[in-house]
């Protein structure tokens, strides 16, 4: 194929190409290629799609189960402003591929978008979005993707959502990873913190953190006995008498401790005893019960359009909210359905440390604390 410029036209090309930095009016052409690919992908995305409507997998008195793509669930099978609370973790975007799929970083906005549109659509105005999204890093350097960034900043520009809070999971059993810059050559820390995303489609969200409220610490207890020393303080902050209330417990704070290690977990116990595959990238109970907690009443609707093991039906039920669950892997599902039957369910929500996790700080001293740095920064390996 050629195309016909004539001479000032390709002048004009080189010179846009450059303010862009491109090397080249092919780069400017493809560049613009793409974005109207995506421009087309997004009004394509409002339109009436064909997605099939999943199969109903299973039935109870609060919840049900679908099976098939998600992307029919939410413009197909679910009635518009219908739920009250979406919380769920997508696949993200890794460059290890996981056995239940998952897509490339710069791949991941285009193939989110059909999901940001159906959400957006089954959502009532008040209530919540809670997408738990895991970092994932560039290709053979130790630099992280953007891309659970980039997909916030899509969500709030192109579709209408407004960040209520950023919340970030702290799992303090994840492994050392990636291995290459934290084990290997030494350059990074531990990938321990998943960021959190609570968005709605209003910024008035219905919420009350009342109802997460933390146990008072032992030196709390005690500043309240023996009262505060009101004033303003060095932060410019001013403590009043009031903070001398006692509330019921304390305002939790937007990072959410929670280990992913509970080998005595009924589903697993399940799983292993059927001969079924777990789901590898189950959310902790701790994660959907706060935002539950928080974001709804009691007989509202919660939906997991990337439900996994049901993890989040299973809490909602407990919790004595409705609750919807899609998933696309049908042999995850045989093992989900232990949750909710009586002989293999849960009775009771798993216990928590009653003094939390608390995070250590770094060591102020190390054998090789003294040691010079490279200037390069790691790049050749010894």
């Amino acid at each position: 194929m050629h195309l016909n410029f004539s001479e000032d036209e390709v002048k004009r090309l080189h010179k846009i190409a450059e303010h862009f930095g491109l090397t080249s009016p092919d780069d400017l052409i493809r560049r613009w290629l793409g974005e109207c690919e995506e421009q087309v992908e997004r009004d394509t995305v409002s339109s009436d799609f064909e997605y099939k409507r999943p199969k109903t997998f299973w039935k109870g008195s609060a919840g049900k189960i679908y099976h098939g793509d998600s992307r029919g669930l939410l413009h197909k099978t679910l009635e518009e402003h219908s739920v009250d609370l979406v919380v769920t973790s997508p696949p993200f975007a890794l460059r290890h591929k996981k056995a239940y799929g998952n897509e490339d970083a710069h791949l991941y906005l285009r193939w989110f978008r059909p999901f940001a549109a159906g959400l957006k659509r089954v959502l009532k105005p008040h209530g919540s979005l809670v997408i738990d999204i895991g970092p994932a890093w560039q290709e053979g350097i130790p630099a992280k993707s953007l891309y659970q960034f980039e997909l916030l900043t899509m969500l709030c520009e192109e579709y209408g959502f407004y960040l209520a809070q950023d919340f970030y999971w702290w799992n303090p059993s994840r492994m050392p990873v990636p291995a290459e810059w934290v084990n290997i050559r030494r350059l990074r820390v531990k990938d321990s913190i998943n960021p959190v995303w609570w968005l709605s489609p209003t910024p008035w969200p219905k919420a009350s953190n009342r109802r997460v409220l933390t146990p008072y610490s032992k030196s709390q207890r005690s500043l309240m006995k023996s009262g505060y020393n009101a004033g303003p303080r060095p932060s410019g902050h001013v403590v009043s008498d009031v903070w001398n209330r006692d509330n019921g417990g304390a305002i939790p704070s937007n990072l959410i401790a929670a280990p992913n290690t509970a080998s005595d977990d009924p589903y697993l116990k399940y799983c292993r005893m059927h001969g079924l595959e777990p789901h590898p990238a189950r959310f902790p109970w701790t994660l959907p019960e706060f935002f539950i907690r928080m974001l709804t009443d009691k007989g509202d609707v919660v939906l997991d359009p990337f439900a996994g093991s049901c993890i989040t039906g299973e809490v909602s039920e407990m919790l004595g909210r409705n609750w919807i669950c899609g998933e696309i892997h049908e042999h995850y599902l045989e093992g989900a359905l232990s949750r909710f039957k009586k002989t293999t369910r849960r009775h009771a929500a798993p216990t928590q440390p009653p003094e939390g996790y608390r995070a250590r700080a770094p060591h102020p001293y190390c054998p090789a604390a003294e040691e010079p740095l490279d200037p390069e920064g790691g790049r050749v390996l010894d």
